[in-house]
């Protein structure tokens, strides 16, 4: 496959990624997954790839995936599971994109960002008027987070909503702020609970787990805002008008 802006790079390619396909019923991945269904065909750009983790499944249903991935080791792992990988910062200079694509997908990416409002309009400009944006973000409301602060805690872990690599902190409201100053409409929402399965030791994994993980779901869908580990959103663009919207956002910011 093909591998646009590669530069030479000799760091071990092994798990380099912290970044896994989270393969469980109820996941932000798992949902994308099934909101998009198949492609047949159709091309979709997945952003902030990783090793084609999710790629690699997209492909699998049927679309034509262009991927980004800054890390170039990462990239060239992820680069067959897809058509065409493209390594990028996506906190420097965006490459020019062969678009249009029926779908955008931003798994777990924005809150890397430095400035995820310029990277939403400005990648978004390569879907097709009628395309889907897709992305899941971690919700720094969550009641966990909240009684951390209670107790005077807000410590960055390896993992998890405060990973020491998120750049960027959303809640439900913000999150909705964002989607409209990037010129989008949301179409779908839902929250994702705990990922029990990466949290806990395979040695818990069990029926019980299972239970107590679908009663989780249940809990974070009644209580996206207090209960929702992640929300994952589908939206279109909103036309002309969002589109001179996003334009004035991003002039805004830039002062």
């Amino acid at each position: 496959m093909a591998i646009a802006g590669a530069a030479a790079d000799d760091r071990p390619v092994a798990a380099a990624t912290r970044y896994a396909l989270k393969p469980d019923p109820y996941s932000s991945h798992t949902v994308v997954l099934r909101w998009l269904g198949e492609g047949r065909g159709r091309r979709l750009l997945d952003v902030g790839a990783a090793d084609g983790f999710l790629s690699r499944r997209l492909t699998a249903q049927g679309w034509r995936v262009t991927a980004i991935e800054g890390d170039p080791a990462l990239a060239a792992a992820g680069a067959t599971h897809c058509e065409r990988m493209i390594v990028a910062d996506l906190n420097g200079p965006l490459p020019p994109l062969d678009g249009p694509f029926a779908a955008i997908v931003y798994a777990d990416v924005l809150e890397h960002l430095v400035d995820p409002l310029r990277a939403l309009v400005e990648l978004n400009r390569a879907l097709a008027p009628d395309g889907l944006v897709l992305l899941s973000i971690p919700n720094v409301a969550h009641l966990w987070i909240r009684l951390g602060l209670l107790f005077g805690r807000f410590e960055y872990a390896d993992r998890g909503i405060l990973d020491r690599t998120h750049l960027r902190f959303f809640t439900a409201r913000s999150l909705r702020a964002l989607l409209a100053d990037a010129g989008l409409a949301p179409v779908r929402v839902t929250a994702t609970p705990v990922p029990l399965y990466q949290a806990l030791p395979p040695r818990w994994h069990g029926r019980w787990l299972a239970g107590v993980h679908a009663l989780s779901a249940r809990a974070a869908r009644a209580l996206p805002r207090l209960l929702g580990y992640q929300f994952v959103v589908l939206a279109r663009p909103r036309g002309a008008a969002g589109a001179a919207q996003a334009a004035n956002a991003v002039a805004a910011k830039r002062g």
